[in-house]
């Protein structure tokens, strides 16, 4: 599509003239962890970022580290219909960074700590409270802490299909969200990247995605790269990565291979499983992971099958 093509060549053009300085962590001997939900857990933008580090830079480029958890949420709220108690990620995040040790940690929560309900002060402040403990603990382990503020919900597929709800339901869920929910997204997603008390690097994932779905629809309203608002599929993934490698000035590669960012994903399930058993969490129904040495060796059959792939 001419708009999606416009839209990566203007981050390909304004990522070229940023890339001459590349941050130590960017570097071989460095791990980058990513934490979050279920949108982190697909893995799909790690796996892009993860191909375009390769082609950019070969072998010199850090460990990428999937700890992203389905349901969890960085302020341990659930709605009432969740059907077990959503994961906390403060209840796993001393153990993940002694475990994995990491050099910067990627973290993006939002999507769930909304509980899929209109605004609410309190669950604001919940969320700031639980974004504000990552970053401080985060930076106690020695690593650099840098927020992916969340994508939008895209109220579409669920509107079609009759399953949103108005303001003043008695309840809502995630299989029953609130008609404006991406209104409550946008003010935490605003609030990530304009809080400068922070202190620590954002990146802005809503706000592309968000006009990139507005200027689609100007041509094909029916469009969604989604179907229940939250799951995005590759192209969804595919804008986040670029705004984070943007970000960190990572030349971008506009022809990526399909072939290539499906074996780094492939790498990548693999490892993730591995590492959620590893660190341990509290989500019932999760895939039990392979051992971290043997996930590690099957990885590296997969990573001869990707240097194949690179130019």
């Amino acid at each position: 599509m001419q708009a999606f093509r416009n839209l990566f060549l203007t981050i390909i053009v304004s990522t070229q003239v940023a890339a001459a300085e590349r941050s130590d962590y960017l570097h071989s001997g460095n791990q980058i962890v990513f934490l979050g939900d279920s949108i982190t857990a697909a893995g799909d933008f790690i796996a892009i970022v993860d191909a375009q580090l390769r082609i950019a830079y070969g072998e010199d480029i850090p460990d990428l580290i999937n700890l992203g958890l389905p349901s969890e949420t960085c302020t341990g709220l659930s709605e009432p219909e969740h059907p077990f108690p959503r994961p906390d990620v403060h209840e796993r995040l001393d153990r993940a960074l002694e475990k994995s040790i990491p050099d910067v940690v990627v973290a993006c929560y939002g999507m769930n700590d909304g509980i899929y309900y209109p605004f609410d002060q309190q669950r604001f402040e919940a969320y700031q409270a639980g974004i504000r403990k990552i970053v401080s603990k985060v930076e106690a382990a020695g690593a650099k802490c840098l927020l992916l503020a969340p994508p939008p919900f895209d109220p579409q597929p669920f509107r079609k299909a009759g399953k949103l709800l108005p303001k003043g339901a008695e309840k809502y869920a995630w299989f029953a969200i609130y008609e404006g929910y991406d209104r409550v997204i946008q003010r935490y997603a605003d609030w990530v990247t304009s809080d400068l008390s922070l202190g620590v690097q954002t990146v802005n994932a809503h706000d592309p995605i968000r006009d990139y779905l507005s200027e689609i629809r100007k041509d094909q309203p029916d469009f969604a790269m989604s179907t229940d608002g939250v799951h995005m599929n590759r192209d969804g993934h595919r804008l986040i990565a670029h705004t984070l490698l943007r970000e960190w000035g990572v030349p971008i590669t506009e022809d990526l291979p399909e072939t290539l960012v499906d074996l780094t994903h492939q790498r990548h399930q693999i490892l993730h499983d591995s590492w959620l058993s590893h660190v341990g969490h509290k989500r019932p129904g999760g895939k039990e992971g392979l051992p971290l040495l043997e996930a590690e060796k099957r990885a590296i059959g997969i990573e001869v099958r990707i240097r194949r792939q690179l130019p």
